[in-house]
């Protein structure tokens, strides 16, 4: 007897799913607000949110990278004078007000106007945060790829190595990528690459929004990670019923 023809069985659309991810986590990061801002490490308040530290040169875009990922113009402060920013900044993640992230803006480094007495003092800051931050979950980078990691980048790497031998997260964004052609861009993204010491490595452009996605993905899923989940019940390991006598 011939078979009646069954329906057609509905396949997952891989592009699809990764599309309602990515804006699910767009919504996610657009719920950034202000925390909380401090001059030293014993200001920051205690809790146990993953926090994701953004640091980088104070003239590789990272206040608009900030801005550009959480959909808000001006809720990472870029300052005219790159540098003069001297403050860890907070901002709290989570929807309906409630919070289940934080990022962190640290300040640029490695502006040439600033006295050397608060370069050092604030590299110090930087150090000590990135060192003993215990709820510090990943930390992104930003770097210009047309000038690639300097001196002060290594020495950041060095800093955060042993913490992502350890398991910690860690992204370089690659602004302002829309200023090299498509060439370049690849040249930039495998030199960076060997250079990473095992994070990952994205290419970003505020102006073109291009990686946004990428880099949001990468974010919420961070943050996924961290989110305790309640333990599964296993029936069979509970004791049996007491038997009548």
């Amino acid at each position: 007897m011939t078979q009646p023809p069954q329906p057609d069985s509905v396949q997952p659309n891989p592009e699809k799913a990764r599309e309602d991810r990515a804006r699910e986590a767009l919504g996610w990061l657009h719920t950034a607000r202000f925390l909380t801002t401090a001059a030293q490490l014993n200001q920051l308040p205690d809790h146990a949110y993953p926090e994701i530290a953004f640091v980088g040169r104070s003239n590789a875009g990272k206040s608009t990278a900030i801005n550009t990922l959480t959909q808000q113009n001006q809720l990472a402060y870029a300052s005219k004078r790159p540098g003069r920013t001297q403050h860890i900044n907070l901002f709290a993640l989570g929807r309906q007000g409630q919070t289940d992230a934080v990022l962190t803006d640290l300040p640029g480094y490695g502006y040439a106007a600033v006295p050397k007495d608060d370069k050092r003092r604030w590299q110090q800051v930087m150090a000590n945060y990135l060192v003993h931050r215990e709820n510090l979950a990943g930390v992104v980078m930003m770097c210009d790829p047309r000038h690639g990691l300097k001196e002060l980048d290594e020495i950041l790497l060095e800093v955060i190595r042993p913490r992502v031998e350890e398991g910690m997260d860690f992204l370089i964004l690659l602004t302002k990528a829309d200023k090299l052609t498509r060439s370049d861009q690849a040249k930039a993204l495998s030199i960076a690459k060997l250079q990473a010491g095992g994070g990952e490595v994205k290419l970003f452009s505020a102006l073109k929004r291009q990686g946004l996605e990428d880099a949001a993905l990468w974010l919420r899923e961070l943050v996924e990670s961290h989110v305790p989940h309640p333990a599964p019940t296993d029936e069979s390991s509970e004791p049996p019923p007491e038997q009548t006598p």
